[in-house]
C-alpha cells in the first residue's frame, strides 16, 4: 500500500515513510492509494476476536510492511495498558442507542487508542527503514492529545517529543496533566493564543526547509503525533469495526444492518476514521458531526463554506475549540475526486481569505452520509444532567455535546437506524463542569470537584487523576506563538 499526498498526488510514499514524517513535505496529508475493503463475512469473523486482534487486523489491511504477528504484538502491547481487557467496551443506555467508551487508557480519554500505538508503530518503522536519526515528534494540542502522547511517547529510544497547548485553552486536569508529566525526552509548553495558533505554527515548522535542516544538522528528523501523521488516524478506523461486531455479537443488530455514529469532532479526525471505515464496506447510513458553538464545520456541511473568520469561543468543550480542523483537508480531497490541484487553490483561498467553498449540492448527493449539528453551552450541561437523570450514566461535556446533537437529529430525521455516540473522555477530565451540571453548585477547585462527583455519583475515580494533587509540576514555560520554533531549535541545541 501506497499512501499519496493530498497536495501532490504524484508523491507518494511507502507506510513507514507517512508514519515517520507525518505530513508531506508540500504541506499535505498523506491518504492511502486505495480503501482495502472488508466484506460482511469479515466483519461476522470480528466478533470471535479480542480489540488487539481486531485492530491488528484493520492496521494489517493498510501497513503490507509489517507482518500481521508485529501488528498484534504491538496492539496486544498497547492495550495492556488499558483498564479492562476489551479496550473499547460499546456500552447501552437505551433501544437503539449506545455509547463506544474510548477513554479507558492511560490518559482517559479517546487519543490513548491510537497514541499508545503510534510510538511503537514509528519505533518500528525506525528499524524498517534504518533511521539512524532521532525522531523530534512535535505536537499541538486543544487538550487531550497533549498528555495522550507524551504518555505514549515518554521514554521510547530514538525519540523526543515537544508539546505545545493554549495555556488558558484547556482545563485545569488536562494542563495538569501534561505539566506534571515525567520522562526524560519529554517537554511541554503552554502558549499565549489557542489551540489554532499552536497548530499553525506546529505545521509551519514542519514545511520550514531551513529548521529541517538545523535540526538533521543536529541529529534529528520530525515527526508528528496530532491526527495529521496517518499512524495516528490508522488505529481509530479499527473502533468502529470493534463497535459493530459488538452490536452484531451480541444480537443488537444482524448481519449487514446498517449503523448510525455520532461523533464530537474538533481536528476532524475521529470522524474522518469513521468514513474511512464507510469507505472500506462497514455498514454506515449516517455520520452525524457534532460541534460545540465553534460550530465552523456545522457551516461547512450546511452550505459548503468553510469560513474561520469567526469569533472564536472557549467552552466547557476545550477539545473542541478548534475553527482549523486539519484532517477536513482530507475529505475535501475525496470531495474534489482526488483533485490536487483543486485541493491546492481551496488551501490557498483558506489560507489567503480564512475561507474557501465547495459546491453544497455535491456535498448533499455525493457525501451525504455526513449529517452535521452543535450544541451551545446551556445544551451541554443540560444533556450532562438529563443522561445522568434519566440513564445513571455520566458523561464529560465533548460527550455531552454528541449525545444532545444526536438527540436533534433523531426528534427531527425520523432515521431511527441504531447509534453509536463515541465517548470521548472520562468525566474526571472536566469534573468541575460536570458536577456543577449533576449537583447544585460549583466547585472550581477540580481536586474538589473530583470528590464531590465521585460522592454524588459513586463513579469510580481513575487513580492517575487522583494522584495529580500531589504529582510534581515539571514544566512552566508559556510562549508566545512566534516563539515555538526558537523553542525547538534551542531544546535540540541543548542535546
Amino acid at each position: 500500500m501506497k499512501y499519496i499526498s493530498t497536495r501532490n498526488a504524484a508523491h507518494s510514499v511507502s507506510g513507514c515513510e507517512a508514519i515517520l514524517t507525518g505530513i508531506s513535505p508540500d504541506g499535505g496529508l498523506f491518504v492511502p492509494e486505495s480503501f482495502p475493503q472488508v466484506s460482511s463475512d469479515d466483519i461476522e469473523r470480528m466478533t470471535d476476536m479480542s480489540y488487539a486482534e481486531r485492530s491488528a487486523y484493520i492496521m494489517g489491511l493498510y501497513l503490507d510492511e509489517f507482518s500481521q504477528e508485529e501488528l498484534l504484538s504491538i496492539a496486544e502491547k498497547a492495550y495492556a495498558r488499558f483498564e479492562d481487557e476489551d479496550a473499547c467496551p460499546l456500552t447501552k443506555i437505551e433501544e437503539g442507542l449506545y455509547l463506544l467508551e474510548l477513554w479507558h487508557g492511560p490518559t482517559f480519554a479517546f487519543k490513548d487508542v491510537a497514541l499508545t500505538v503510534l510510538p511503537q508503530l514509528i519505533s518500528h518503522s525506525r528499524e524498517k527503514k534504518g533511521e539512524a536519526l532521532t525522531t523530534l515528534v512535535l505536537v499541538a494540542t486543544s487538550g487531550d492529545t497533549g498528555k495522550a502522547a507524551l504518555e505514549g511517547f515518554k521514554d521510547v529510544k530514538g525519540t523526543e517529543i515537544m508539546v505545545f497547548y493554549p495555556d488558558e485553552g484547556v482545563s485545569d486536569m488536562q494542563k495538569l496533566q501534561m505539566i506534571t508529566t515525567g520522562g526524560e525526552n519529554t517537554y511541554v509548553a503552554g502558549i499565549r493564543g489557542n489551540f489554532d495558533d499552536a497548530q499553525t505554527a506546529v505545521k509551519q515548522i514542519f514545511t520550514d526547509p531551513d529548521v529541517a535542516a538545523k535540526l538533521r544538522e543536529k541529529g534529528y528528523v520530525m515527526s508528528s503525533a496530532n491526527s495529521i501523521n496517518w499512524g495516528r488516524l490508522l488505529p481509530q478506523i479499527a473502533y468502529y469495526f470493534s463497535a459493530y461486531a459488538d452490536l452484531l455479537g451480541s444480537g443488537e443488530i444482524d448481519k449487514g444492518d446498517e449503523v448510525n455514529f455520532c461523533v464530537p469532532t474538533g481536528n476532524f479526525g475521529n470522524i474522518l476514521a469513521g468514513y474511512y471505515a464507510s469507505r472500506m464496506g462497514l455498514p454506515v447510513r449516517k455520520l452525524v458531526c457534532a460541534s460545540n458553538i465553534n460550530n465552523v464545520l456545522t457551516d461547512f456541511f450546511t452550505t459548503g463554506e468553510y469560513d474561520i473568520s469567526r469569533v472564536f469561543h472557549k467552552t466547557i468543550s476545550p477539545s473542541m475549540d478548534i475553527l482549523i480542523s486539519s484532517n477536513l483537508e482530507r475529505l475535501i480531497f475525496e470531495i474534489t475526486g482526488r483533485d490536487d490541484a483543486k485541493l491546492r487553490e481551496l488551501m490557498a483561498a483558506l489560507k489567503a481569505d480564512g475561507k474557501y467553498a465547495v459546491d453544497p449540492l455535491l456535498i448533499k448527493k455525493e457525501f451525504s452520509i455526513f449529517e452535521a449539528g452543535y450544541a451551545d453551552e446551556e445544551e451541554t450541561m443540560e444533556t450532562i444532567y438529563n443522561t445522568f437523570d434519566e440513564y445513571g450514566y455520566l458523561v464529560d461535556p465533548h460527550t455531552s455535546v454528541a449525545v444532545s446533537v444526536y438527540n436533534k437529529y433523531y426528534a427531527t430525521s425520523g432515521d431511527f437506524t441504531p447509534c453509536v455516540v463515541l465517548s470521548t473522555a472520562s468525566p474526571y477530565k472536566f469534573a468541575a463542569d460536570v458536577y456543577e451540571a449533576v449537583g447544585e453548585s460549583r466547585v472550581d477547585d477540580p481536586f474538589k470537584a473530583v470528590k464531590r462527583l465521585h460522592l454524588l455519583t459513586g463513579m469510580e475515580v481513575p487513580e492517575g487523576i487522583a494522584n495529580l494533587e500531589a504529582a510534581e509540576i515539571r514544566f512552566r514555560d508559556v510562549l508566545q506563538r512566534e516563539e515555538i520554533k526558537e523553542k525547538v531549535l534551542e531544546k535540540v541545541t541543548e542535546k
